[in-house]
């Protein structure tokens, strides 16, 4: 063999080793990239399915509960307390003694009264035998006529005096509160009260509402009352009366509610949370209000579509509660997203781990 063939031998083989080499190269490259190729991960969320239902437009605010009739006790008489007939928390009817005063000064005073009544009346009544005869004249008969009356009504006024030492509930209602005590001395008409008494047959509720919702409220309405001191207790209430004027400086109107407490488990003063009750919706298409999610001025929701989520634009009409209506958007067969969507983006692959 020549040089010649010897060098074209060793010529192929090298050319065929580079080529070896290049194909092992290439498909360890190959082998690399799918490798490194990204591994498609759903995202775990939960589902929930719309549902038909009831659903109530309301005003939600608060309320401190009144009694309807109340009454500050005062004396019309002055004494010592004598006698006192009740106590805190009783129940008194109309007209019902509450306490009473020293008598003895009010009943001489009387007796004195009528004392001086009999003998006008006497004088009086030698008159009037001879008056008719015009043995008397007319200015005398006036005068002696003048003292009778006047000695009337001194008697009456003894008598009115001697009845007030007597103090009684000017309503019906519990005793909520005693102030009179034994042996205290009580003026006539003084400011501080003897006895509060209070009527909660019914109790008002008073709430103050903007006056963009005047147009909403109508004498009749029903209002749902929360008693936070009751373990949460539902009463309802009846808007009774609504106040035809604007108060300038709050923007606000007056409402007072009729509250029944026929149980008397109601007490004045109690603190109430307030729902007004606009207008309820029959079979509406309800869901989870924390399915929205609120993007670009825009109410969305995430469906599941297919292992993916798909997001879409909804409207929405009254909300009440952990609820909302869906007027459009949803046809109501959908799995709505209502956990694990707060960083989901559209058509992003998706699992449903419902419990």
């Amino acid at each position: 063999m020549n040089k010649k063939w010897k060098h074209v031998i060793a010529t192929s083989f090298i050319l065929g080793s580079l080529i070896g080499l290049s194909g092992c190269m290439d498909a360890e490259a190959e082998n690399k990239d799918k490798k490194k190729a990204p591994e498609v991960i759903a995202i775990p969320v939960e589902v929930a399915l719309l549902k038909q239902g009831d659903i109530s437009s309301n005003y939600i605010t608060t309320a401190t509960l009144e009694a309807k009739e109340e009454a500050f006790v005062v004396a019309r008489a002055s004494g010592i307390i004598e006698e006192i007939f009740v106590e805190e928390g009783d129940y008194v009817k109309k007209g019902q003694p509450l306490a009473k005063l020293e008598q003895e000064r009010y009943i001489l005073t009387l007796t004195r009264a009528k004392a001086d009544l009999r003998g006008i009346k006497k004088e009086l009544d030698k008159i009037n035998k001879v008056y008719d005869k015009k043995l008397v004249s007319d200015d005398t008969f006036d005068k002696l006529t003048a003292q009778y009356e006047s000695a009337k009504a001194s008697v009456e006024l003894a008598e009115l005096d001697l009845k007030e030492t007597t103090i009684v509930a000017p309503i019906s209602g519990f005793i909520a509160e005693r102030n009179a005590k034994v042996g205290n001395l009580t003026e006539s008409f003084q400011r501080q009260r003897m006895f509060h008494v209070v009527q909660q047959k019914e109790l008002h509720g008073i709430v103050h509402l903007p006056e963009k919702e005047l147009p909403r409220i109508h004498v009749g309405q029903q209002a749902s009352l929360n008693l936070i001191a009751l373990q949460n207790k539902k009463v309802t209430a009846i808007v009774e009366r609504i106040s035809p004027v604007i108060d300038a400086q709050t923007g606000t109107f007056k409402v007072t509610l009729r509250v029944p407490n026929e149980e008397n488990t109601l007490k004045s003063g109690m603190f109430a949370q307030v729902k007004l009750n606009y207008d309820t919706k029959h079979n509406a298409t309800l869901l989870p209000r924390r399915a929205l999610l609120h993007i670009d001025d825009k109410i969305n929701v995430f469906v599941v579509n297919q292992g993916k989520a798909e997001k879409i634009a909804v409207q929405i009409g009254y909300e009440e509660g952990d609820y909302v209506e869906i007027t459009q958007g949803l046809t109501g067969d959908e799995q709505v997203v209502i956990t694990g969507h707060q960083n989901l983006k559209d058509q992003a692959p998706v699992e449903i781990v419902n419990n």
